[in-house]
C-alpha cells in the first residue's frame, strides 16, 4: 500500500514502552532517549504536532532505587513508580532541552475518560500545550491507579491509554514503539521464517491470533494489546504503525511515506 498519504499527517501521537527505555531493571537507555527526544524535537519544529506517551515509571524508579528486580505487591509499585515518574520526566526534561524543546506532563487515569467534564479538560490540556508548542508527555497515573471489580481506574498497559489519547484529541497517526519491527506472521522469536506484514486493513481472527503472546520482561503489553490499540483506531478511520524503537530516527522515514514496520488502516472505498 502507497503511504504518500502519511505526509500530510499533523498530529501525531508517539507511544513508547518500558522496554523501549530500560537496557535493564537497572539501567535507563540514555542513547535512545536522546534519539527520540531529537526526532519529536525536529518533528514539532517542522510543524508537526507531537503528542509522546511514555512508559517506564516503575522501570525508572527501580533503577533509581538500585533494585534488582521490579517490585511485585502493589503498594511496593505505586511507591517505585512515584519516585520513577518524577525521574523519567527529568531525564526528558534535560535531553528534550538540548533541542529547545520544551514538554509537559500529564498524568491520566481510566476514569478521567469516563466522565464528560474530565474527558473535556483533558482535551483542553492536550490542546493548550500543543497550542504552545510544548511537547506534552503523558502516561498512566500508577501511583494511584487500581484496578478492582466495582473501581477500575486503571488502563492496564500504556498501547490502550495512547490509543485513548489519540481519539481524546483526534490525532491523525499512531505510532507505537515496540521491541519488535511489527506484526510477523508467526513470532518472529522463535521462528525465523517469520514474516513481516507491512500492512493490514481490518481486524480478523487470524491477526488476533498472529498476535498471541506475552510482552517482554520490562513491559506489561505484549503485541495483543498493540491489536487492540490498533482496532480502536480503526474504528475512528485512522492510522496506526507499528514498529520496532531500536533507531528512533525511523519515524521521520515513517512520516514521510516509507514502507517501515505494520500499517494498520482502513482501505479506501
Amino acid at each position: 500500500m502507497n503511504r504518500e498519504f502519511m505526509k500530510d499527517y499533523k498530529r501525531i501521537v508517539i507511544k513508547i514502552g518500558t522496554n523501549s527505555i530500560m537496557k535493564s531493571v537497572s539501567k535507563v537507555d540514555y542513547r535512545k532517549i536522546d534519539r527520540l527526544a531529537f526526532v519529536c524535537s525536529s518533528l514539532q519544529q517542522a510543524g508537526k504536532e507531537v503528542i509522546l506517551v511514555s512508559s517506564g515509571a516503575v522501570g525508572v524508579g527501580a533503577s533509581v532505587l538500585k533494585l534488582k528486580e521490579y517490585p511485585k505487591s502493589i503498594g511496593e509499585q505505586q511507591a517505585v513508580s512515584s519516585v520513577g515518574q518524577s525521574a523519567l520526566m527529568n531525564v526528558y526534561s534535560r535531553f528534550f532541552q538540548q533541542y529547545n524543546q520544551f514538554v509537559g506532563q500529564i498524568l491520566m487515569t481510566r476514569d478521567v475518560v469516563d466522565f464528560p467534564l474530565s474527558y473535556e479538560n483533558s482535551k483542553t490540556a492536550i490542546q493548550s500545550l500543543l497550542d504552545k508548542q510544548v511537547i506534552p508527555i503523558i502516561n498512566e497515573n500508577d501511583a494511584v491507579s487500581v484496578e478492582e471489580m466495582n473501581h477500575q481506574t486503571k488502563f492496564g498497559d500504556n498501547d490502550t491509554l495512547s490509543a485513548i489519547v489519540s481519539e481524546l484529541i483526534d490525532a491523525d497517526l499512531l505510532i507505537i514503539m515496540s521491541d519488535v519491527e511489527g506484526l510477523f506472521d508467526a513470532n518472529p522469536m522463535t521462528h525465523k521464517e517469520a514474516k513481516l506484514i507491512p500492512y493490514v486493513s481490518e481486524i480478523t481472527e487470524e491477526i488476533r491470533q498472529m498476535a498471541g503472546g506475552v510482552g517482554s520482561d520490562f513491559a506489561t503489553g505484549g503485541m495483543q494489546t498493540k491489536i487492540v490499540a490498533a482496532e480502536r483506531m480503526l474504528a475512528k478511520g485512522k492510522a496506526v504503525v507499528i514498529t520496532s524503537s531500536e533507531f528512533p530516527v525511523t519515524l521521520f522515514d515513517i512520516v514521510e511515506g516509507q514502507e517501515i514496520g505494520t500499517l494498520f488502516k482502513k482501505m479506501d472505498k
